[in-house]
């Protein structure tokens, strides 16, 4: 008898709206998953799937971001469970660093830790299945899926990288380089300044530019904290914004392919570039038109993803404490000007870029919360500016560089009132709590 009402039990959660949800989101990324494969098969290349299935055992490409999933996963553990998880993860890759020592496999790329931290993921995978049961399943599945899909989306990147610059045989930076102008061209400005901070400051520069998921963990984490107290997710955080911009910002690359002014206008694109300009020589202002290029470097600069998923870390680090709005605001700076410095990206790539988070973060608030006209306003009103931004860096870059004094000041005008329309209306969905006010002491009566 108490295992059909447990056995009902179980039937009952898995029926829930919201589990329903994350089921049905959990197949969709697989499916995703399993045609990026197939793609990536088709260009004799291994898939995301293969990739993630070698790091079980072989050097991980990043061994940083396996153990900052493996601390998103840890959000729904105990703290007794945390420190087990966290000395398991690091046992096996002692065990790892011992064996490849005395095997005498030398790790020429990739990292030499990161494979315990898999292991402890999927270890809690098949803890979920097997030792756990309704609710406690589900919160469990529901930590390492989060895990497992930070990981699964940098694999997934990668692969999307490929079949751009694979699909894509020219490219639009002749556009975006002569739109630039309209902002005086910052990637060069910018190239020129990160040469002269030197080695140290191209470093910082650099480990900021290549850690932007670990700074999404711990974003992530301080929004999550509560969810092994509470034993539920809170209804929107962090990695929801950043999974779906990383899902829907390459498919804008396919749209707008761009390689960024350091491989087309710089030494990185060899005799593919246009010439070689960058960052000491600003491109000439012509009737721009595609250029072919190599079936090896991304199309990924339109728009720039590193600033809306920077943009987004800014956002979720606001109601945190000091330490961590400090930490936001420094990574959404150190991001741009890496992106402008080291030459990956355009003005008008960040301008587009930060149009882009907000309108998804909004679109998301909005369906957190229920759909509503100030909500759908917001929603519309950003992807209009963002297809604006699109449509002009296309077919008006001349007589944008001809006229930057009128086109600079509308393109900013344009990023700060979708910046002005989210921080009014979020506001008015979340209002600050107002102080209660204490009775006045009235006189006893006699």
């Amino acid at each position: 008898m108490f295992s059909r009402i447990k056995c009902r039990i179980d039937f009952v959660a898995w029926r829930e709206p919201r589990v329903a949800l994350w089921v049905a989101a959990g197949g969709v990324a697989v499916g995703f998953l399993i045609a990026l494969e197939v793609s990536a098969r088709h260009y004799g290349l291994p898939g995301p799937i293969t990739n993630q299935a070698r790091e079980v055992v072989c050097p991980p490409k990043s061994g940083f971001l396996l153990y900052a999933s493996m601390a998103l996963m840890m959000v729904v553990l105990t703290w007794r469970q945390r420190f087990i998880a966290a000395g398991a993860a690091i046992g096996i890759d002692l065990a790892f660093l011992v064996v490849r020592w005395a095997l005498g496999i030398r790790i020429s790329d990739g990292h030499p830790f990161g494979n315990g931290a898999l292991w402890v993921i999927l270890g809690h995978a098949v803890i979920a299945v097997t030792r756990r049961t309704g609710r406690e399943r589900l919160l469990l599945l529901k930590g390492v899926g989060l895990g497992l899909l930070l990981v699964a989306g940098r694999k997934a990147g990668d692969i999307w990288l490929l079949i751009t610059s694979k699909t894509r045989p020219t490219v639009f930076d002749p556009y975006a380089a002569t739109a630039d102008h309209a902002l005086g061209n910052p990637s060069w400005l910018a190239g020129q300044l990160v040469r002269a901070s030197g080695p140290i400051g191209a470093h910082v520069l650099n480990y900021v530019y290549i850690q932007l998921a670990v700074a999404a963990v711990v974003v992530a984490a301080y929004q999550l904290r509560n969810v092994a107290v509470e034993r539920r997710f809170p209804s929107h955080h962090l990695v929801r914004t950043f999974l779906v911009i990383g899902l829907l910002g390459p498919g804008i690359y396919m749209i707008f392919p761009v390689v960024g002014p350091v491989f087309a206008y710089g030494a990185g694109g060899g005799h593919w570039a246009v010439a070689d300009l960058w960052p000491n020589t600003l491109p000439p202002i012509h009737t721009p038109h595609q250029i072919p290029f190599d079936e090896i470097t991304p199309r990924n600069c339109m728009p720039s993803l590193h600033t809306a998923w920077a943009t987004a870390i800014f956002i979720h680090s606001r109601k945190g404490p000091r330490i961590l709005r400090c930490a936001g605001t420094f990574w959404l700076v150190a991001t741009l000007g890496a992106t402008l410095g080291f030459g990956y990206h355009y003005g008008v790539d960040l301008v587009a870029g930060v149009v882009f988070a907000l309108t998804i973060e909004a679109a998301l608030r909005a369906l957190e919360r229920g759909w509503d006209r100030s909500g759908i306003q917001l929603v519309a009103h950003g992807a209009a500016v963002f297809v604006a931004l699109l449509l002009a860096y296309r077919y008006l870059p001349v007589e944008m560089a001809e006229h930057p004094w009128v086109f600079g000041p509308l393109l900013i005008l344009a990023m700060i009132s979708v910046v002005h329309g989210y921080v009014r209306t979020t506001g008015l969905w979340d209002p600050e709590a107002r102080p209660v006010t204490q009775p006045e002491p009235q006189p006893e009566p006699v």
